[in-house]
């Protein structure tokens, strides 16, 4: 991630003062710090495998370098500086770790060497500490513009027994130009910088409660005559952070945090390159994604509505209420025990043809492509699951309408997948409609012969798949387009499972275009069916299978296609005449 983090502290003294700061190098290191690491340290990081290896950049200065660096610094110099705006010693080289799956450096020290960047944390520091704060002066909060980038601040106390309160005020920030990428990060961020908080106050509190107890401060301060606070303090006025923790490597220690921080947080979200606009079934499953969200919504709603309007019930009706709640929070245990799935279960279009033979497959997908009831028992929810899952690529997202498995039959307005249990009795006009197909696995008797396909197959070898329709596919029917040329697919064993699904995904979009191009055609403008059939025939759908294919898939269409038209059609600048 290209941010920086830094920890910051407003300095009784001299004010908002940055006392530490880690930041991300992708480009080799800036001169004077690139040479930082000795010899043996950089062949001792070669030889380590991957992850983040941290070493200290202990190239030791000449004192005329070091009289160059200091005038060269961006940063304060030692006159406006004590020892609570101070992290690391004078001539520390900092921190740098070596990302190596990535070959990112991340290299902390007390201020950022370029004039830009010091500028930038400067300002975010000074900000974070003064004028950016959340009510109660501690907690979070986001602040930035384009120019100075936007920042993450979480502002907190530190207890020290000297300072005016007893509470030292310090900062943890997080800076970047990507506002959109530093707020969809906002729950990472405050969760992980939380919890650093919380241990430099752990720290800090044990020191305090020592002081405290050894020499308390409070009651020395009551009974001193009223002087200036500062010089009652006996010069005390500033302490470092590692004084107030206790922690000689504290700044090793943030170094390592800091660093974890801001690859862990690069690397959660990741960015799609998307070639072209959104497939129907993208914008099905969006709308599909926020119908749930705004039914979760209302049912909280209705949820809270409905405790502030119960009665409060007396400890004996609590005790009756109490008894029911096993039989629901069964749910939950089964949860617990929760099992992989069993092994009975289809991989893949061509092992489902393989399993059900050529014929019966090829009379159930025709089923599913025009729409019509697809009604699968077994006594194996998992095994009806698995059929579902691998028949539903077979058509846009729009068309599924799925109830895996049920106790009674479900009319088809319902539903187009639908999974029973063996002794569901189906309505005899649904078994010899024209517009059902039943599929029922048997357990095969041990002296029966295994179903075609499944020698190799023993998870699948104790059933036999018997597959009847009240109008069943004749060998000799031409069939949809689209169904010939997945038979082709599948059938082509030169073809791997995952070149077949891309297969699957062309025709889908192929013949999705053609249906958007109908309804365009049919709905939006109207036209006389003369046109229609003419239509037909330019897109190559004329046969009677192909236009019930297309008159379904028009079902799957999304909502934000079909008001995007609607409202193309109703615009004042559709309607001039051309």
């Amino acid at each position: 991630m290209n941010a920086i983090v830094a920890l910051c502290h407003f300095c009784e003294l001299h004010g908002p003062r940055t006392l530490f700061c880690t930041e991300v190098l992708h480009a080799p290191l800036p001169q004077g710090a690139g040479n930082g690491d000795s010899p043996g340290q950089g062949e001792q990081a070669e030889e380590e495998e991957g992850g983040i290896q941290m070493s200290s950049r202990i190239r030791a200065h000449s004192p005329a370098e070091g009289a160059s660096a200091e005038s060269s610094s961006p940063g304060p110099k030692k006159s406006d500086m004590c020892e609570g705006c101070r992290s690391l010693a004078a001539g520390h080289p900092g921190y740098i770790s070596h990302d190596k799956e990535t070959s990112i450096k991340y290299v902390s020290h007390q201020h950022p060497n370029h004039p830009q960047l010091f500028s930038i944390v400067r300002q975010a520091c000074v900000r974070s500490l003064s004028c950016e704060v959340c009510p109660g002066r501690e907690g979070p909060i986001f602040f930035g513009d384009e120019q100075h980038g936007f920042v993450f601040s979480h502002t907190f106390f530190i207890k020290d027994s000297l300072a005016r309160g007893f509470q030292r005020w310090y900062s943890i920030i997080a800076i970047m130009m990507d506002r959109i990428y530093l707020i969809n990060s906002w729950p990472f961020l405050l969760g992980k910088i939380r919890g650093i908080i919380d241990e430099l106050q752990g720290k800090a509190l044990k020191v305090f409660e020592a002081e405290q107890f050894g020499c308390p401060q409070r009651a020395q301060r009551m009974n001193t005559a009223f002087t200036p606070f500062l010089h009652q303090r006996n010069g005390n006025a500033a302490r470092s952070l590692t004084s107030l923790t206790s922690d000689d490597n504290l700044w090793a220690c943030l170094h390592t945090s800091f660093a974890w921080l801001l690859k862990a947080c690069g690397s959660r979200l990741t960015e799609k390159l998307l070639e072209g606009a959104p497939t129907e079934d993208t914008l099905v499953q969006m709308e599909k994604l926020a119908d749930l969200e705004e039914e979760s919504e209302s049912w909280d709603n209705s949820e809270a509505e409905e405790e502030e309007k119960a009665p409060v019930l007396s400890e004996g009706a609590e005790g009756r209420e109490l008894t029911k709640c096993p039989t629901d929070s069964s749910l939950l245990s089964d949860c617990g025990n929760w099992q992989p799935r069993k092994l009975s279960v289809f991989k893949s279009l061509r092992h489902m043809r393989q399993v059900l033979g050529a014929q019966s497959f090829r009379m159930l997908a025709w089923h599913v492509l025009m729409g019509n009831q697809v009604i699968w028992k077994s006594r194996d929810a998992d095994l009806v699951q698995s059929a579902f899952e691998v028949l539903r690529t077979m058509l846009p997202v729009g068309c599924v309408r799925v109830i895996p498995y049920s106790n009674q039959y479900e009319e088809a307005y319902r539903c187009n997948f639908l999974g029973l249990s063996p002794h569901v009795q189906i309505p005899a006009h649904v078994l010899s409609s024209e517009f059902a197909v039943v599929v029922e696995a048997h357990t095969a008797p041990r002296s029966g012969l295994h179903p075609a396909g499944c020698e190799g197959d023993q998870s699948l070898s104790k059933y036999e798949f018997v597959v009847t329709s009240g109008s069943p596919v004749a060998a000799d029917r031409v069939g949809p387009t689209i169904l010939n040329k997945m038979e082709a697919a599948l059938t082509n064993q030169n073809l791997s499972v995952g070149v077949v699904d891309q297969c699957l995904v062309c025709l889908k979009e192929e013949w999705m275009n053609k249906v958007k191009v109908l309804f365009k055609f049919t709905k939006v403008d109207s036209r006389p069916k003369e046109d229609t059939q003419k239509l037909l025939t330019i897109l190559g759908a004329s046969e009677e299978d192909n236009v019930k294919l297309l008159k379904f898939w028009m079902t799957g269409l999304s909502k934000t296609y079909k008001s995007h038209l609607m409202s193309t059609v109703r615009s004042p600048t559709a309607s001039e005449p051309r």
